[in-house]
């Protein structure tokens, strides 16, 4: 399993984005299954606008079956927000939160992202240890 950060999947579906050639170059190359979380989706959606071209594209791309979606739950949520003060140094957003959170509910330590200075700085607990995360470009 490779959780998807806000990066890629805006410069997957918009072809206007600086990293769009990059980001599509990677995704082809991917062969495992592909999840994200609402925080990283309501961030892409706002990023994209909801009448773009790229919003249209990643609706359809999860409708096809190609990203699946993990929901934050109670523990989930309370886990962000520690992770949030945890890494208020850089800030973390809710959104990198939700995907460590989920990176440690789903036991993975791929994160597909382009915010490489951030994500080579956060760790992802594993009982007593903590574990860097391996980052795709």
């Amino acid at each position: 399993m490779i959780l998807v950060d806000t990066g890629p999947l805006v410069a997957l579906f918009d072809p206007r984005d600086g990293q769009h050639q990059r980001s599509a170059k990677s995704l082809r190359t991917l062969r495992e299954g592909l999840c994200t979380t609402v925080p990283v989706l309501t961030e892409a959606f706002h990023m994209l606008e909801p009448q773009s071209i790229g919003s249209d594209r990643v609706r359809e791309f999860i409708a096809r079956g190609g990203l699946s979606i993990w929901f934050l739950d109670h523990a989930s949520l309370t886990r962000a927000f520690e992770l949030m003060e945890q890494y208020a140094d850089h800030p973390m957003d809710l959104a990198d939160a939700s995907v460590i959170a989920a990176a440690e509910a789903l036991q993975t330590r791929k994160v597909f992202t382009l915010d490489k200075a951030d994500f080579a700085a956060y760790r992802i607990r594993r009982g007593h240890r903590h574990q860097s995360v391996e980052i795709i470009e």
